[in-house]
């Protein structure tokens, strides 16, 4: 019988492992856009070795020690999808903990109210993961920045978000019995499988938004 707990612990602890060889490879090669630099280990904390993968092939071409050439347009708009992914599972996170230790209900279920802020916390760093992306390419105001990063990730990170969310739906709702325990090992590997359903989702909405030139190719 598959011991999913087991199965946990090594999917979490290859992640983790991904995330320390990006972060000792930033060191020596940071990114232009010091945002990046956040991006790709967040990445690596749900998409552990094929964030790694990502990161040497794609990610390492944008550091500050590289001769930036012209990216293919899906090269482009898949670093932007990792952004506001990135932004997602930065919030997902804080909320995760923050249920932990502060349990919330919304219409008499603990779900719902997990997932009210989880969306929320989400959507917010997601937001400011995009406005430091926005910032450094030009002199607009922090109010139209703001302005900026609501149109290129709002849409971006609702369907980044559908994604995760149906995901977990699933899990809660036809594959486990009882629930899902929020914050165990096997919450957090569904979390991962989440996230990179979240990518598949989020990815042909920032490719519209690219092409449309609402969102600005990274």
């Amino acid at each position: 019988m598959i011991n999913l707990a087991n199965i946990s612990i090594v999917c979490l602890a290859a992640a983790l492992v991904c995330v320390i060889i990006i972060v000792i490879d930033l060191c020596s090669y940071p990114q232009k856009m010091w945002i990046m630099n956040l991006v790709w280990p967040l990445t690596a904390l749900y998409a552990g070795p094929i964030a790694l993968l990502l990161y040497f092939t794609i990610g390492r071409k944008s550091s500050k020690n590289m001769i930036v050439k012209k990216k293919p347009l899906w090269q482009s708009v898949l670093i932007g999808t990792l952004h506001c992914g990135s932004g997602c599972t930065l919030g997902d996170l804080i909320a995760v903990n923050l249920l932990i230790a502060f349990p919330m209900t919304l219409f008499g279920s603990k779900l719902y109210g997990e997932w009210s802020v989880e969306f929320i916390l989400a959507f917010i760093t997601g937001i400011i993961f995009q406005y430091y992306a926005i910032k450094p390419m030009g002199k607009l105001s922090v109010k139209d920045t703001m302005i900026a990063a609501l149109k290129a990730d709002t849409l971006s990170l609702i369907f980044w978000q559908i994604g995760m969310y149906g995901w977990m739906a699933v899990c809660n709702f036809l594959i486990f019995e009882p629930a899902l325990q929020t914050g165990s090992l096997v919450f957090w590997i569904m979390m991962q499988v989440g996230m990179l359903f979240g990518l598949i989702t989020a990815f042909p909405i920032n490719w519209w938004l690219v092409r449309k030139g609402i969102k600005e190719a990274m």
